[in-house]
This record gives C-alpha cells, sequence and structure tokens, in this order.
C-alpha cells in the first residue's frame, strides 16, 4: 500500500514536472505581445504593396513582368482576360483536386498551370515574388470568403 501511494506520489509530480515545461515553453514559442497599431499600419503596407504588384501582374503589366523577370504569357493574354472578377479564381478552395490538371493541386499548382497552358506563358518560381505576389491579390480579392479547401 504504502509502494502504490509512493507510486502515485511520483506520477503526480512527473505530470506536474510535464505541464509546468509544457506551460514554459508555450510562453517562450507563442507571440504574446500584442501589435502596436504602427506595427498593424507597417504589415498592411507590405502587404498592400505586394497586392498592388499581384494586381498588376493579374492585370498583364509588361514593366512589371520586366521587374520581376518573369514572363506570364506568350499569347497576348492576361489572367484577367479569364477571370475579370478575381473572385471566380475561388482561392480559397485550394488544395483541392483540379480536373484541368488531373491532380491534387494547390493554388499556386494552379496558377503556373494557367501560365503554362493557356498563357503559354514561363512556369513561375512557386517560393518567388512574383508568384506571392499573385497568391497576395487573389487572397485580398477573395477577402471575407469563408475557406472551404477540396470543394468544387
Amino acid at each position: 500500500m504504502k509502494n502504490q501511494k509512493l507510486s502515485d506520489v511520483a506520477m503526480g509530480v512527473a505530470v506536474a514536472i510535464v505541464l509546468v515545461v509544457a506551460l514554459a515553453a508555450e510562453e517562450a514559442w507563442a507571440h504574446k505581445a500584442p501589435h502596436t497599431r504602427e506595427q498593424l499600419a507597417a504589415f498592411d503596407e507590405v502587404f498592400m504593396a505586394e497586392v498592388r504588384t499581384g494586381d498588376a501582374l493579374f492585370h498583364g503589366d509588361p514593366a512589371v513582368e520586366k521587374a520581376l523577370g518573369v514572363k506570364l504569357s506568350s499569347t497576348g493574354m492576361a489572367c484577367a482576360m479569364c477571370h475579370p472578377y478575381t473572385s471566380d479564381t475561388h482561392p480559397h478552395e485550394f488544395p483541392k483536386f483540379q480536373e484541368q490538371m488531373n491532380e491534387f493541386a494547390t493554388l499556386r499548382d494552379m496558377i503556373n498551370w494557367c501560365v503554362e497552358k493557356p498563357n503559354e506563358g514561363e512556369k513561375i518560381d512557386p517560393s518567388g515574388r512574383a508568384m506571392k505576389a499573385l497568391e497576395a491579390y487573389l487572397y485580398w480579392s477573395n477577402r471575407n470568403s469563408k475557406l472551404d479547401p477540396g470543394r468544387h
């Protein structure tokens, strides 16, 4: 009986130690301080600059394409010619199985498919600034849409 009580106490101490370590680690990893208005304004400024770049790319601005070293079309088509309202790109539905590609795809995969197939452009670096700007513009244009990955 005494060994059982000792075992129970040891187990309780072990659980307490694990909880204390977990809570201390969470504090070290979590962002606890609220952002200042100045920080939020700076974050928004950077985001909106990327949205404007993505908007220019989406609408076929050759100067922006040249500045970013991308060629989104060799047919004279811009993304906006097939997607005039941007919202019909449905970025909130990705990732999903994409029929045109016959595979499971991310939004970046779909952007590159459109660039390469209908627009006969050159594939964009998925981690490059042009892709991030296009993605920012598409998500911004669809803000307030409910995330619904996998939907068609």
